[in-house]
């Protein structure tokens, strides 16, 4: 096997994240002898600063021609009062809008070895295996018209929520399949109690429930399932919902799991595949050392289950994160309260490819016997 991955490493920790993504990657091309040719790009603030641009030409060329792509962070403080269309995360919406990916797929897992760490009691969040189907490119973040308008001295800002019956319908698609290889159960989120656009949503749902009888479909306004995904998230199998609601959601499955930097993500469903943690940039602890890989680390992971088909390499990869993490190797965003050793985001990721490359070598002595 071989294939051409584009990385975007960004702003902020994203380089220090997907270095160590990149060289987890290599680990597992050297055990099973696939070639991975990998090409770096500016995309974000410093795309810019070098270019003028959050989102190059060049850049978007290279993604477009690739056979996926593995993005770090974007945003700065730098450009936090420029127009919106100039900041570093307006290259990204156009990445993502360029690319077609309209299903956005965040696992979000509680690890026992370190439930410690989240605000969640241990013993409601253990067990927790989470995966959030978003809606990626309909929805207030690309509906149209918007802006800020002043007229007769009165300003107002507009968004526009708008989805068609064929964009429910793929990424509804996305979440039914994903549930029949899981545990049979999508929860739809939606609003249909006071938004159009819900109705239709759980409406076209409903419908589409229908060719997966094997599957339990239950529906949950956004507010109440915010409530549940903390009191007691072991309820939910796939959820299911738009791109505002998916954004909000995701982020707060990260307290399950205990920090952002354990969360990965996969944009599937277009020509190209993208993969890149949910954290941000976290110019705060840029260039300390300190930054958590295992978003980066597992978004690769997806990149070989979803992109290239490689699902036992992509097992492989997770369950090393998994023992590393049994070990008691931490970053510092998760070693509070669960003991272990603090290690560097550089060590993280060696301790991850030993892991895998004792994984890989373990099934290899099994088969041999």
């Amino acid at each position: 096997m071989r294939v051409k991955i584009t990385t975007l490493p960004g702003d902020g920790i994203g380089p220090e994240v997907t270095k160590e993504a990149v060289t987890v990657l290599q680990t597992v091309a050297g055990i099973h002898g696939f070639r991975f040719d990998f090409e770096e790009h500016a995309v974000g603030g410093v795309a810019i600063k070098k270019f003028g641009s959050p989102l190059p030409r060049v850049t978007l060329d290279a993604c477009l021609a690739s056979d996926a792509v593995l993005l770090g962070a974007v945003g700065a403080p730098e450009f936090d009062r420029v127009p919106p269309n100039q900041r570093p995360e307006a290259g990204l919406l156009l990445l993502r809008s360029a690319l077609g990916g309209y299903a956005n797929l965040r696992p979000a897992i509680s690890y026992p070895s370190i439930a410690a760490c989240s605000p969640v009691r241990p013993e409601v969040a253990r067990g927790t295996d989470i995966l959030i189907v978003r809606e990626l490119l309909g929805g207030l973040y690309f509906g149209e018209p918007r802006g800020i308008d002043s007229s007769n001295g009165i300003t107002v800002g507009h968004n526009t929520m708008c989805y068609s019956v064929e964009e429910i319908e793929r990424v509804a698609r996305v979440a039914f399949d994903a549930a029949r290889k899981r545990r049979g159960k999508v929860t739809s989120v939606d609003k249909a109690n006071v938004l159009e656009t819900s109705q239709l949503w759980r409406q076209t749902v409903i419908r589409i429930a229908q060719d997966y009888p094997d599957v339990l479909l239950e529906h949950l306004y956004v507010d109440a399932c915010a409530m549940h995904l903390i009191a007691n998230p072991r309820r939910f199998d796939v959820l299911l919902t738009e791109n505002l609601f998916g954004d909000i959601l995701s982020d707060e499955a990260a307290v399950i799991s205990g920090s952002l930097g354990m969360l990965a993500s996969a944009t599937i469903g277009g020509e190209v595949g993208l993969y890149e943690p949910v954290h941000g940039s976290a110019p705060d602890i840029a260039g300390h050392g300190s930054a958590n890989p295992c978003g980066a680390i597992a978004s690769a992971a997806m990149m070989l289950r979803h992109s290239f088909g490689l699902e036992q390499e992509a097992n492989d990869i997770e369950l090393a994160i998994n023992d590393v993490l049994e070990a008691g190797y931490r970053t510092p965003d998760i070693a509070e309260g669960t003991g272990g050793y603090v290690v560097t985001t550089s060590e993280f990721g060696e301790l991850i490819c030993q892991a895998v490359t004792e994984i890989a070598d373990m099934r290899h002595a099994y088969h041999a016997v």
